[in-house]
């Protein structure tokens, strides 16, 4: 009985096991089951490419393989004897002589004797230095460099090597198959590539590489957008990574001619920029040439279509080498949506129109510039150049302080802080590009700052926001927003989404733009500020600026400057609008001036643009030998 009775138990207790096994947990041990053989290969998307207004590539994907290293496989002596018996087997005389049947029947008998001889760390070791003196050199590894990549980081993935070239990668493939080593696992993977890479770097801007780690454990690397347009535009560039399924044997390898389930990637959309990657690269010389010539760090340039909104071209200093991003840290602040600083005498715009706008005055209306100082209870007005009385035109042309003021307390501080707003000014202008600043124009209610904002301080603008306020001027009289994206383009030239001009506001009547380049005209002629902006054969129309520079500690710094010059050409029907700011010129060579420092870079890149656009002269050019015979 009590023999029986043990005897039932027992059989009970593997019964119920049995059915727990069997019934219970059948799916969970299936799956795992299937997870042991089963692998799921990523297919990476091909991220669509950038391109600028006329379909030139600016960035694009190379396809290539990452090299993974599975710990898993390097551990299990069972799988790491099967590369010493090759090691072995084809050191032996004959070995070329045999089919691969037989070949394969060899390594099989050799690795039954190495698995019984030999203990399992010293066939994981033996196997390692054969994989590593096998793979380094052709990845262009040394050796030891090699094993300590392997064994000093942690985790049971490795990544090796990254975006090898699929000729490279394949060649490899078959060296790991041919000598039967174990734990080398190959992905497709796709790399960035800038064909000019010092080339509008803030505005493509990078992606980067996030490394994640699926449900085998299996390190995935997925190409995100980080900078500018590859992040801003992400949802649309990135498309839809795919998979495949399918088997693999006990050493890993995948089985022939097994079914796999088949999911292909979606390649992401091709996003076509607004620029114009010639004039891109005149703006970069000239702004360059500018920065050397004037001892400047920094600075940007701002190229628009003002009847469109569409950004022509855009250049920031510093800048960094798209492909290789080495000093990214230092140059990847964007200067011409970033940086926020008070405009100066560019500003004057606001005052002059709002009250030209509103019907105060006329271009021709006599203005009191109070002889160069003004006093009004706490409210104090110098200017560098007095004038006694000026005309409308006249002010803007000597750029006079007081009598812009004057405009402004006319046209009230009410109606003038409705004007900065409706500019666009302390506010994001809404281009597709991430970290953007709104800048500020805060009505404070203290009469000291209204004044201070009529000729450039008390608030706060970006180089782009100025760009867009004077591209209300240069064209009917509407803010637009500033367009980088003109438009998304599927693989096979499909247009998915087109972008269109976008009014934000009506700031000025067409008639009072008309009056306004007409008086900006004044200040390239003769007797104003921005002689040096002046292009042989066209018009020019335009403002300079020159501001102190705000120190962070309070107060502004002595003798360190903003200086800027914002112009359109033609003036009577302008085909862009460009704006120069320099930061902090070092130069001792001419007065630290926007007329002096930025006028004359905006002139080179004037002629040049125009030439690039096939713009034609409106006005007569005077040759050299003319104006010589003439003197």
């Amino acid at each position: 009985m009590l023999l029986c009775s043990i005897l039932v138990i027992g059989l009970s207790v593997l019964s119920a096991r049995l059915v727990q096994i069997q019934l219970v947990d059948r799916h969970r041990y299936a799956e795992s089951s299937r997870k042991a053989f089963q692998r799921v290969e990523k297919l990476p998307a091909l991220r669509g490419m950038i391109v600028d207004r006329h379909e030139e590539p600016l960035a694009k994907c190379i396809p290539g393989v990452t090299i993974f290293v599975d710990k898993n496989h390097l551990a299990d002596p069972k799988l790491a004897s099967y590369g010493l018996a090759y090691q072995k087997a084809s050191a032996e005389a004959g070995w070329n002589d045999l089919d691969p049947a037989k070949q394969r029947q060899r390594i099989n008998g050799l690795r039954g004797e190495i698995l019984a001889r030999e203990p399992a760390e010293t066939i994981v070791q033996e196997h390692l230095d054969y994989a590593v003196g096998v793979i380094a050199r052709p990845l262009g590894m040394r050796r030891e460099e090699l094993r300590e990549k392997i064994e000093s980081r942690k985790g049971k993935w490795v990544v090796i090597d990254k975006n090898i070239p699929e000729d490279v990668a394949e060649n490899l493939r078959e060296m790991v198959a041919k000598h039967w080593i174990m734990g080398f696992e190959f992905q497709k993977s796709i790399q960035r590539w800038y064909p000019t890479p010092d080339l509008a770097t803030h505005l493509i801007g990078f992606t980067g590489e996030v490394e994640e780690a699926d449900d085998q454990g299996q390190i995935v690397t997925r190409v995100t957008g980080r900078f500018g347009v590859e992040s801003s535009m992400e949802e649309y560039l990135a498309g839809r990574d795919g998979w495949r399924e399918h088997c693999r044997d006990a050493r890993g390898l995948i089985v022939p001619g097994n079914a796999a389930s088949l999911l292909p990637p979606s390649a992401g959309l091709n996003v076509q920029l607004t620029i114009d990657i010639g004039l891109q690269m005149i703006v970069e010389e000239e702004l360059d040439a500018g920065l050397a010539e004037f001892e400047s760090q920094s600075g940007a340039v701002v190229l628009m279509d003002p009847k469109t909104g569409e950004v022509l071209a855009m250049a920031s200093r510093p800048n960094f080498d798209l492909n290789h991003k080495e000093n990214v840290a230092e140059a990847g602040y964007n200067y011409a949506i970033q940086a926020v600083y008070e405009p100066g005498s560019t500003i004057k715009i606001v005052a002059t129109s709002g009250a030209l706008n509103e019907g105060l005055v006329s271009p021709l209306t006599p203005v009191n510039c109070y002889n160069g100082y003004y006093k009004s209870g706490h409210v104090e007005v110098k200017d560098e150049h007095p004038a006694d009385i000026l005309t409308f035109e006249g002010v803007l042309q000597k750029s006079n302080n007081n009598g812009t003021c004057n405009l402004g307390r006319q046209l009230g501080a009410r109606r003038f802080y409705d004007y900065l707003h409706r500019y666009g000014f302390g506010q994001k202008t809404g281009i597709q590009l991430s970290s953007e600043s709104a800048g500020s124009a805060r009505n404070t209610g203290n009469e000291v700052d209204f004044s201070r904002a009529c000729f450039g301080y008390a608030a706060n603008v970006t180089p782009l926001q100025l760009a867009c306020a004077y591209s209300v001027i240069a064209g009917d009289g509407k803010l637009r927003k500033p367009l980088i994206i003109k438009s998304l383009i599927a693989n096979d030239g499909t247009l998915v989404e087109d972008f269109s001009s976008v009014v934000m506001a009506e700031v000025l009547k067409p008639q009072t733009a008309i009056q306004m380049r007409t008086a900006l005209g004044k200040v390239v002629m003769t007797g104003g500020t921005a002689t040096l902006a002046a292009v042989p054969g066209f018009r020019v129309a335009g403002k300079t600026g020159t501001v102190l520079k705000h120190n962070p500690k309070g107060g502004y710094y002595n003798n360190k400057y903003i200086v800027s010059f914002v112009g359109m050409m033609p003036a009577e029907d302008p085909a862009f609008v460009c704006l120069v700011v320099i930061d902090d010129p070092g130069t001792q060579k001419v007065r630290l001036l926007g007329g002096t420092i930025a006028a004359p870079v905006f002139s080179r890149i004037a002629v040049r643009a125009a030439a690039s656009m096939g713009l034609n002269p409106t006005e007569p050019i005077v040759s050299p030998l003319a104006t010589a015979t003439v003197r």
